[in-house]
């Protein structure tokens, strides 16, 4: 049977569908904070370093989450923390809405971090073991394709919503997700490897560290800690000040929105191809030639001075990066046995979340210090450089391998 017509079977497509709802969800408050952001600047008159702040005190709660979420996923099920997860940063976005200082909306970005954080990788390992090898890979990166959709919705509700009734709008919808989660309880099942391995997985924090930097695992770790670290530092970088930057070019926050939602759109084609050509060339291929033309398309953008080449750029850098995050999170639960597979992949994630708490803060400090947009672009170029060779070097394919117990 074809990897294709395998993802049409009811209970693949229906594990595909109910947990790409969560991660759009996931994306959607990710999404909403770069455009809420925008905004308080304006309202609130932030400095960039606050702003810089209000964009990395999120990826700072998701360090924690998901290195946290990775561990317990492994000793108490993919799908009991994967609704904790979901729980935790519904809560924490709907409480934002009340928010009347800086502080206290870093405070709550910070756990709605948390839960962020916990349910990508969570999530991704539970697709990844419950699909068969043949469209593994496939279906995750599909499942990442709900990425996209969240922020398409985060947009269009930034486009029409929170200029009409406010920003806190914006974190009251986010906070519909808890009401998923009820839903989410009744309609997916543990993997069936987890449910298989179940006891092997329940082993201390100190033996999962020693079988991650394993002999066996180490090269792999080490090239998906640099790996997420680049890919996640330039992404946050980059577009949680897209709609500043774009503001700071000129553009009215409206318009700066209008223009964001359109170089979102073209996420979802870089996903569907990432999907297509991952199971014909294979992960390794994907993930280098896609994070080569995102530094590319990073380097474009920043030298852009006119409204055509900064939408052509624009979308250029969305359809790429996001297929690169597509592939990576296909690749990377592939590489650990079941009994350490979300917490390798966890802490890989955590690692990123690092750089996706740097690059905003930098961006910041850059912004104030008045370094030229295109310098700016010109240390994202460079630094997913270094995450394409980490894969071309370090990564072993693992396109049509089944994965280990």
């Amino acid at each position: 049977m074809s990897h294709v017509s395998l993802l049409k079977e009811p209970k693949y497509r229906k594990l595909l569908v109910s947990a790409g709802f969560s991660w759009m969800f996931d994306a959607m408050d990710v999404g909403l904070i770069s455009f809420i952001v925008a905004a308080l600047r304006v309202e609130w008159h932030l400095t960039n370093g606050q702003v810089g702040w209000l964009a990395s005190s999120g990826s700072l709660g998701m360090v924690f989450g998901a290195a946290a979420a990775g561990y317990f996923a492994d000793r108490y099920g993919r799908k009991q923390i994967l609704l904790w997860t979901i729980l935790i940063f519904s809560a924490a976005s709907g409480l934002s809405a009340l928010a009347g200082s800086v502080a206290v909306l870093c405070i709550l970005r910070f756990v709605a971090g948390i839960g962020l954080g916990g349910e990508l990788p969570v999530a991704s390992t539970l697709v990844s073991e419950s699909v068969p090898v043949a469209a593994r890979g496939r279906a995750v990166v599909l499942l990442e394709s709900f990425w996209a959709v969240g922020w398409i919705v985060a947009a269009i509700i930034s486009y029409f919503v929170v200029p009409k009734y406010g920003w806190q709008s914006a974190f009251i919808i986010g906070a519909l997700p808890a009401l998923y989660a009820i839903y989410l309880r009744r309609s997916i099942e543990d993997s069936p490897k987890y449910i298989e391995q179940r006891e092997i997985t329940k082993i201390s924090l100190a033996q999962k560290l020693r079988l991650v930097w394993s002999r066996e695992h180490r090269r792999s770790t080490i090239m998906l800690w640099l790996l997420w670290f680049c890919v996640v530092f330039s992404y946050y970088g980059m577009f949680l000040w897209l709609p500043t930057i774009m503001t700071d070019k000129g553009f009215t926050l409206v318009k700066s929105f209008e223009y964001v939602l359109i170089m979102t759109l073209a996420q979802l084609p870089g996903y569907f191809t990432a999907a297509y050509f991952i199971e014909k060339f294979g992960r390794k291929f994907v993930l280098v030639v896609y994070l080569i033309l995102t530094a590319l398309s990073a380097l474009w953008f920043g030298y852009a001075s006119t409204v055509s080449m900064l939408l052509a750029a624009g979308i250029c850098l969305s359809f790429f990066n996001l297929g690169a995050w597509g592939a990576m999170y296909a690749y990377s639960p592939e590489l650990y046995p079941t009994r350490v597979r979300t917490t390798g992949v966890g802490l890989a994630t955590s690692i990123g979340r690092v750089g996706g708490v740097i690059g905003p803060l930098l961006v910041a400090q850059w912004k104030t210090a008045h370094v030229e947009m295109f310098t700016i672009f010109l240390v994202f170029f460079i630094t997913i450089i270094v995450g394409a060779v980490a894969v071309l070097i370090l990564g072993k394919e693992t396109k049509g391998v089944e994965l280990t117990d």
